[in-house]
């Protein structure tokens, strides 16, 4: 799945440049492929020391990965991001666009393997 976008990312920066492509926008994909592997590790963690809290580990770390987010694009904008010529749009529109991409496959992921989740004798609908 990563090769696959790294190589979108490639072909939009060969046919349009800057003005679609953000030049950190291989660093954000990195960024949302390493999260991702932390997030899930935690998660991992938290539903191995108490299986009965799988639903406040798993919320519990999308919330960190909005707050991790909203810092992130904090600190690109407080560092000069936003002004003129910078590009701040590209980097919002590729920002968001991964963390909505990232975002969306591990609650599909979720959805697809719920049935390990429940409890064993419990109907499932």
């Amino acid at each position: 799945m990563g090769l696959l976008l790294y190589g979108s990312l490639y072909l939009l920066n060969a046919r349009y440049g800057d003005a679609v492509v953000h030049p950190l926008a291989g660093y954000i994909m990195g960024y949302f492929a390493l999260l991702t592997g932390i997030i899930y590790w935690v998660t991992a963690r938290l539903v191995k020391a108490n299986p009965e809290n799988f639903m406040a580990a798993y919320f519990g770390s999308m919330v960190l990965r909005m707050f991790l987010s909203i810092g992130i694009v904090l600190v690109y904008l407080y560092r000069g991001g936003a002004h003129e010529g910078r590009g701040t749009y590209t980097f919002l529109g590729a920002f968001f666009l991964g963390y909505f991409l990232f975002t969306g496959f591990e609650v599909w992921s979720v959805l697809t393997n719920l049935r390990p989740f429940s409890k064993p004798g419990e109907p499932t609908v």
